[in-house]
């Protein structure tokens, strides 16, 4: 086991505790707000006092909330990162070090996405920790914790690395550790045997609220990224192309012929969206942005959101069988995406071949029902029984597409399912709450 006091004598200097204070304002007397008459009613029979009119209403009192966090100084005058949920709506926030000086911070800004925090404190030469490469950490080697659980401050805790790219957070992978960590100790640093920050303490995982062996830090190389966005903007400004992804199942892969079983699923294309005018559609799957290889669905999100807004990157598209390459600008990142519901008219009729191997009776959609939807093709489910119904096909999901062919009407529909091969998995492209998804469905008599 590593001996870790002269380590934790090195650094504990500059992990500080942080506290936050959020003023809020009373609610003023009721009575003095209502009508005279009423104002007499209640005191004649319930013995409420009248206000003085003769003086003023009395000022509201400020109720204080405190939470209390933890940090660490990265420079010697005074820039200090934390969490961002330690500071969120706080009127005044407040760094104590380990010689008990307390000084008035500063927020520089903070991320709710990343959950980083940047406050600054005046002072010269202060304690402060160097950072190391996130990236160049290993499983199974020791880091510790600096922090103040339920505010026991100064609180070491030591473990290893249990993961280094642990898919939990929105825009970050997270390092996985088993150091103990509990409330308090968000903000804190998680800390490498050569005294270097590789990491800010963020999240547990726990079933009652408290340690269970499993802790979670944002690596510090991200955690910087965001860190210079905050101190020349106080924001961070992030890309968007307007879609939404899903991800592509072997199977589905492997019916589509899709190269090396790769990429993610445009499940839909916002309007107007830097996407759309580049002509992705739907039901596309993106194999590469700017000849990186996309293989989980979490890091195109990311790679766009690290874009700069007004970039154009190159996207490979793997549509009907084929590759083809789209330049997309990216634009920035809005903080709200739309959402739609669907719905439609049931006008199939009668038996037909798809029913037969598929399971599926379909209609045509009428010109009204595709401005609706926003597609240009495709035909409505109003019957949904096995094998279909067995896949999660289900009655009012619209049918865009047959393996790698487009479905132009009822017809075409009956056509493309009566020259299946049987002994193959059928990919289904369904439209279902404004969401575009794969489905695969084995005909009938073919297993």
């Amino acid at each position: 086991m590593p001996d870790l006091t002269v380590l934790v004598e090195k650094v504990g200097p500059a992990v500080v505790n942080i506290r936050t204070v959020e003023k809020i304002q009373a609610r003023r007397n009721p009575v003095y707000e209502m009508d005279e008459n009423f104002q007499e009613y209640l005191f004649r029979f319930f013995g409420v006092p009248r206000p003085d009119s003769s003086q003023a209403q009395p000022q509201q009192k400020e109720q204080i909330r405190r939470g209390l966090g933890s940090g660490f100084i990265i420079t010697p005058n005074g820039y200090v990162l934390t969490n961002h949920h330690v500071i969120d709506n706080a009127d005044e926030v407040f760094v104590r070090l380990t010689d008990n000086r307390e000084f008035k911070a500063k927020v520089i800004g903070s991320d709710k996405r990343t959950d980083v925090a940047l406050l600054k404190i005046d002072g010269d030469a202060l304690p402060y920790l160097k950072t190391g490469k996130s990236a160049n950490i290993k499983a199974g080697e020791w880091v510790l914790a600096i922090g103040s659980p339920f505010a026991l401050e100064n609180t070491v805790t030591a473990g290893i690395v249990s993961a280094k790219a642990r898919d939990t957070g929105d825009y970050l992978p997270l390092i996985q550790t088993d150091v103990a960590v509990n409330p308090g100790n968000s903000g804190g640093p998680l800390i490498n045997m050569a005294g270097e920050a590789i990491g800010i303490n963020s999240q547990i995982y726990s079933r009652s609220g408290g340690y269970m062996g499993i802790s979670f830090a944002i690596p510090i190389d991200e955690a910087l990224r965001v860190t210079e966005q905050l101190k020349k903007n106080g924001k961070v400004t992030r890309g968007q192309i307007g879609i939404q992804v899903g991800e592509i199942t072997d199977e589905t892969a492997t019916a589509l012929n899709l190269p090396n079983k790769q990429g993610v699923l445009v499940v839909r294309v916002e309007g107007g969206s830097a996407a759309e005018k580049a002509g992705l559609e739907a039901g596309d799957i993106i194999l590469k942005f700017n000849d990186q290889t996309i293989d989980k669905i979490s890091e195109l999100p990311r790679l766009v959101g690290d874009t700069s807004p007004g970039t154009t990157v190159r996207l490979s598209v793997w549509r009907k069988g084929k590759t083809i390459s789209l330049p997309v600008t990216v634009s920035t990142m809005n903080a709200e995406t739309r959402a739609a519901g669907s719905s439609g008219k049931d006008n199939g009729k009668g038996m037909d071949m798809s029913s037969r191997v598929l399971g599926l009776t379909v209609a045509d959609l009428d010109a009204d029902q595709k401005k609706h939807y926003g597609i240009k093709q495709g035909v409505l489910v109003t019957v949904s029984e096995n094998p279909a119904a067995a896949s999660g096909i289900r009655k009012g999901d619209i049918i865009l597409r047959i393996n790698n062919t487009d479905v132009a009407s009822r017809s075409d529909f009956q056509r493309l399912v009566s020259k299946v091969d049987r002994k193959k998995v059928v990919v289904l492209l369904r439209l279902r709450n404004n969401m575009i998804s794969y489905v695969t469905v084995w005909p009938v008599g073919s297993k």
